[in-house]
């Protein structure tokens, strides 16, 4: 009698208590913009989104100019295609450090958040796209005793 009465303490001490969900609000500065910033191997991009007209600028130029390559052009827009905001809002990015590959990779994941901290409600897309995600691979370091990271010397018998 006492072990199903212990039993029954042991089932009312639940391990987990219910966690109500983090309140997400809207983060604006005094301009009415969202920052935010996003990397991606050695590349950081700060990243301002205002409402407007679809307007970018990166690094003072348009993005056609800075980025020639379609491919690039289309990766840093991908977070507004997918929430259907291409048209609404302007976008003011610095970027520096990496590639232009890299570059690119950095400003959507800033852009990804900063949609996050302007539009809450666009979270629960752009984690399940994976842009929310850093992508952390960096280039592994030079190790002593080799030609490269991990390439070793030419062997030779004699």
């Amino acid at each position: 009698m006492s072990e199903t009465q212990g039993l029954e303490a042991l089932a009312s001490l639940s391990s987990n208590p219910v966690v109500a969900p983090v309140e997400r609000v809207q983060q604006l500065d005094k301009f009415g913009r969202a920052y935010a910033t996003g990397k991606r191997k050695n590349a950081i991009a700060r990243v301002w989104i205002k409402p407007g007209s679809g307007k970018w600028v990166i690094n003072g130029r348009e993005q056609e100019v800075y980025f020639a390559r379609p491919v690039l052009r289309m990766m840093i827009a991908q977070p507004l295609n997918l929430t259907e905001r291409a048209t609404q809002f302007d976008v003011f990015v610095t970027v520096q450090g990496s590639g232009l590959s890299g570059q690119a990779g950095a400003i959507r994941h800033g852009l990804s958040k900063a949609l996050t901290y302007f539009e809450p409600a666009l979270r629960p897309t752009l984690k399940a796209a994976g842009f929310l995600t850093r992508d952390s691979r960096v280039v592994e370091r030079k190790k002593y005793g080799r030609a490269k990271a991990r390439r070793s010397f030419q062997f030779s018998k004699r």
